[in-house]
């Protein structure tokens, strides 16, 4: 899968560079091409010998070295796809301002590849707001995160900090090699998030969707080599890099409307949005005073999308439905494969706190029309949606 893939493994100054040993061997015995690259801190943590060794390349740390230069436009030219395995928070912070004083960075910023981010910080530090702020300004550019894991932290403490392991990182790898061309040619319609069902000029009615599963499997399908149009309620989610068209709705309707306009251009629709299901039918042209002890709204279905694509849907469109379901879940979301003519629906656990809305986590069942369940247990959001192209692929193959 990754044979004769030519990879750049670049280690920033982290006690988890000791991963960074392992890692390098499980992709040199899977085929790959490995040119390591360091930061002159990172040389405290691991050994640029064993690194050189395992690899068969010189590991590179600097811009010139007796009297040669090292010619980091090439190198960041030559990669398939750069991995930063540990990525340091203060590395990571140059990354996102464009600082380059070093070779590491030098390479990262000529480097016409895809890139992989694998963090590895103290819990305090990851969860700074500037740490969070140089992660999303990362994220906006298209690099994949591989998710922190919680454990024992080098501070001693407990938490999330930990780079992942390197088999994580490898699995990580071989998904993206996988997927590098699986949709290439494709138009593909996702709508995420919420919608907000006015009230009052100041209220709406809404639900706890974050609209990061929907984000995830359209960056997940951009990987893949799709054309992606996101039609996206209200987030507060950065727009995905290299996104074709994101449009931005607030209400069912205005959501149905979009949708209706343009799904007939498209391969693929994957409707991940939590669409509300009723609206109220009269909308206050002024702020509703509290007066009464109580107050009566009267709510109005809304169009449903998902049964309006499955009536119109040509037989060369492949239609995702998702659904969330609190009680007999597996025979709800059957029946709603079923009566709106889906050819996959994919169905969210309901746990809140560990899966569903909000969560970076979740557990999901994918139906398939005719075929057997597939179950996907407990994983970042972001893994689940490169496995939900996964099963895409294999309907659009059969």
């Amino acid at each position: 899968m990754i044979s004769g893939k030519k990879i750049i493994l670049a280690v920033s100054g982290s006690i988890a560079a000791y991963k960074s040993i392992l890692l390098l061997r499980l992709l040199v015995k899977q085929g790959a091409e490995v040119q390591v690259v360091l930061t002159p801190s990172a040389a405290s943590f691991v050994s640029p010998l064993v690194l050189s060794t395992l690899s068969g390349r010189p590991v590179v740390m600097q811009l010139s070295e007796n009297d040669k230069w090292e010619n980091h436009v090439a190198l960041g030219r030559w990669a398939d796809l750069m991995i930063m395995a540990p990525l340091s928070c203060n590395t990571m912070a140059k990354m996102a301002n464009g600082i380059c004083d070093n070779l590491f960075l030098a390479v990262y910023l000529s480097a016409t590849c895809p890139v992989l981010i694998a963090p590895a910080m103290d819990e305090d530090m990851w969860k700074h707001p500037a740490t969070k702020n140089n992660m999303a300004l990362l994220l906006e550019r298209g690099h994949s995160l591989i998710p922190v894991e919680k454990g024992e932290l080098a501070s001693g403490l407990i938490g999330e900090g930990r780079m992942a392991e390197p088999e994580t990182i490898l699995r990580s790898v071989q998904d993206f090699f996988s997927l590098r061309f699986a949709l290439s040619g494709k138009k593909i319609l996702i709508t995420a998030g919420p919608t907000h069902e006015p009230i009052d000029p100041v209220r709406f009615l809404g639900n706890h969707s974050s609209g990061k599963m929907g984000y995830a499997i359209a960056e997940a399908c951009m990987l893949a080599g799709g054309q992606v149009t996101l039609i996206t309620g209200p987030t507060g989610l950065p727009k995905p890099a290299n996104m074709h068209e994101v449009m931005h709705v607030d209400t069912a309707k205005a959501m149905y409307n979009a949708v209706m306009e343009i799904s007939d251009d498209f391969d693929i629709l994957i409707m991940a949005a939590a669409v509300a299901d009723y609206t109220p039918l009269a909308v206050s042209l002024q702020k509703i005073k509290k007066q009464s002890d109580t107050i009566t709204l009267t709510l109005g279905q809304t169009e449903d999308i998902l049964k309006a694509l499955g009536k119109k849907k040509r037989t060369n469109q492949l239609l995702v439905g998702f659904a969330l379901e609190t009680e007999n879940a597996l025979a709800n979301a059957e029946k709603k494969m079923n009566e709106k003519n889906a050819d996959i629906i994919v169905l969210n656990q309901y746990n809140p706190g560990t899966t569903g809305f909000g969560s970076d986590t979740n557990e999901i069942f994918v139906f398939r029309k005719n075929q057997q369940v597939l179950e996907f247990p407990l994983k970042s959001k972001k893994a689940l949606a490169t496995d939900i192209v996964h099963v895409i692929k294999s309907m659009l193959h059969e």
